[in-house]
C-alpha cells in the first residue's frame, strides 16, 4: 500500500459522492486517505478524476455502503503511521424534506448512518470533522436526527459548533445554494483559534458593500464547450417543449411568459421556475439532482431552446471542464446536484486549516494542488 508523507494534511471523505468535497481539500492543499461511496456512477467519476491528482492519487475508493466497513480495521490498514486531519462529508439527506422522522433511533436507517459515521469519528479521531446538509435537517420535524448527531459528536469527544446554514453565492460561487454546515473540534483543540462560520466574501451588488466583492454571476459558465467533451449534453425535448422554449424571454424568462400553463400548475405558485430560463446575469439557481431537467426547475439554457448541458451544471459547482462525470444524462445530473460546490468547500476547508492546522506549512503544496486541479 503506497504511504503517505507525514508531513501532509490528510482527509477522509465519507459519502464522496463525485467527488466535490475531496477535490476541495486536494485544492486547500490536503492529500486523501480513503473515499467511501457506494452509488456505482459516482464511484468511477471519482476514480477517473481524483486518483490522477497528487493529492488523491493513493487513496482508496471504497464502493459499498459504510455499514459494510470496520472503521477499527480501516484505521490499522491506512493510519499505522500517519493521523487523520480532517473527515469530510455526512449521512445522507434523503427524507429531510418530506418525510418526519421516526422516534424510535435504531429503527430509522438514518440514524444508522449517524451512528456508522460516529464509528468513524471514534476510530479514526480526526482534528476536525466537517459536515454538509440541506436546510431540512434543522427543521423541527428532524430534531431527534440533530440532537442524536451532536449526542455522537460529544460521546466522540468532539466539541460541535451550532449548525450554520451558508449561502454558496456569498463565497463567490455562480449559484445561489443554501446548505447546512457542522464543524467538529476534538476536545482537546482551542476553540477561540477559529471564527465559525467564516465572513462572507462577497454580497448583493445592490449593497454598495465595498469591503465585499459583488455575487458572481452564472454567464460565463454558459461559454462553449471543450471541443470532444462527452458531458456537453442535454436532455432531447419534443417539437412541442422546444416550440415553448422559443416563446420564453430570454435571459430569465419563466413559463408564464410563454403562455403554456399546464393544468398541474395552474393552482401552485411553487411550480413557477418549472421550465424557465436561467438568468446569466444573475448567480445560478440551485443545481439540483435533477438539474439537467426543465421540468424540475428553472434549468433551461438562457438563449438556446433545451435544458443546460451536464458541463455547465458542472461549472455551477466550480468543476473544472476537464472533470468528467460517468453514467450518463441523469447521473452525471444527480452527481452534480448531490456535490458541495468546489470553491465553497475550499474556501471553508482553507479557513480551517489556517486557524486549527499550521498554514504557513503547506502553501506551496495548496499552490501546486490548486494549479494541478484545474486540468484533471
Amino acid at each position: 500500500m503506497p504511504k503517505i508523507n507525514s508531513s501532509e494534511l490528510v482527509a477522509v471523505d465519507l459519502f464522496a459522492g463525485a467527488g466535490g468535497f475531496s477535490l476541495a481539500a486536494i485544492k486547500a492543499g490536503f492529500t486523501i486517505d480513503f473515499a467511501i461511496e457506494n452509488d456505482k456512477h459516482a464511484v468511477q467519476t471519482y476514480r477517473n478524476n481524483i486518483l490522477k491528482l497528487t493529492g488523491g492519487q493513493n487513496a482508496a475508493i471504497l464502493d459499498r455502503s459504510i455499514l459494510d466497513y470496520s472503521p477499527t480495521a480501516l484505521k490499522e490498514a491506512r493510519f499505522s503511521n500517519k493521523s487523520c486531519d480532517l473527515l469530510l462529508g455526512g449521512p445522507p439527506c434523503q427524507g429531510f424534506s418530506t418525510h418526519r422522522i421516526l422516534n424510535a433511533g435504531v429503527n430509522d436507517p438514518r440514524n444508522e448512518l449517524v451512528l456508522a459515521y460516529f464509528k468513524f469519528v471514534k476510530a479514526l479521531r480526526p482534528r476536525v470533522f466537517l459536515m454538509e446538509n440541506v436546510p431540512g435537517i434543522l427543521w423541527g420535524r428532524h430534531k431527534e436526527y440533530l440532537e442524536k448527531f451532536y449526542s455522537e459528536g460529544k460521546k466522540a469527544g468532539f466539541h460541535l459548533f451550532q449548525p450554520v446554514t451558508i449561502d454558496a453565492r456569498d463565497f463567490g460561487v455562480p449559484q445561489r445554494r443554501k446548505r447546512v454546515f457542522i464543524l467538529g473540534l476534538r476536545n482537546k483543540e482551542d476553540l477561540t483559534k477559529i471564527q465559525w462560520p467564516p465572513s462572507p466574501t462577497h454580497c448583493d451588488p445592490a449593497k454598495n458593500n465595498i469591503k465585499l466583492l459583488p455575487w458572481v454571476s452564472c454567464e460565463k459558465m454558459f461559454r462553449d464547450a471543450p471541443v470532444g467533451d462527452e458531458n456537453d449534453i442535454h436532455m432531447n425535448h419534443g417539437k412541442e417543449l422546444v416550440d415553448v422554449f422559443k416563446k420564453t424571454p430570454l435571459n430569465g424568462g419563466s413559463r408564464a411568459d410563454s403562455g403554456r400553463v399546464l393544468n398541474c400548475h395552474k393552482e401552485h405558485d411553487g411550480h413557477k421556475d418549472v421550465y424557465g430560463r436561467i438568468d446569466p446575469f444573475q448567480p445560478a439557481p440551485t443545481m439540483t439532482t435533477a438539474c439537467i431537467n426543465p421540468s424540475k426547475g428553472r434549468f433551461v439554457h438562457p438563449t438556446k431552446h433545451h435544458g443546460i448541458t451536464v458541463r455547465q451544471a458542472a461549472r455551477i459547482q466550480n468543476f473544472p471542464d476537464t472533470y468528467i462525470f460517468c453514467g450518463g444524462l441523469t447521473a452525471a445530473g444527480k452527481q452534480i446536484g448531490n456535490a458541495v460546490p468546489v470553491d465553497l468547500g475550499r474556501h471553508l476547508i482553507r479557513h480551517i486549516k489556517k486557524h486549527i492546522f499550521d498554514f504557513t506549512d503547506f502553501r506551496e503544496k495548496e499552490k501546486m494542488n490548486r494549479s494541478e486541479c484545474e486540468s484533471v
